[in-house]
């Protein structure tokens, strides 16, 4: 599913930097830039809408916190200023329908 999130996000106009960051601390989808933004994007799937809950509830506030500090160590090892413009999305896609999410959430500082 991570593939065609990132092939809408490019249809949207964004370009895509890293994908699957993975670290001790957690793990960013999709890391892009769209309007001098650094995007941290997470992407949820479900088959349709009506079982499991929603995609984008699934990006609760405990995994809002692990993508922020997850962008934190992403930012440090890739020398990125804090000065820089961040912005965290969601891609939710039901079966074939994708709908993105952007600035989804604020920055969680821990």
């Amino acid at each position: 599913m991570e593939d065609k999130a990132a092939a809408y996000l490019m249809s949207q106009g964004y370009r895509i930097l890293d994908r699957n960051f993975r670290c001790k601390i957690g793990e960013i989808d999709i890391i892009g830039e769209e309007d001098n933004n650094l995007c941290f994007v997470e992407v949820k799937y479900r088959k349709d809408r009506y079982f499991q809950g929603s995609a984008e509830a699934a990006v609760n506030i405990h995994k809002q916190c692990k993508i922020c500090k997850t962008s934190d160590y992403y930012r440090m090892v890739k020398h990125i200023s804090p000065d820089r413009n961040i912005r965290f999305d969601v891609v939710a896609i039901y079966g074939e329908d994708v709908y993105l999410y952007r600035n989804a959430f604020p920055y969680i500082a821990m």
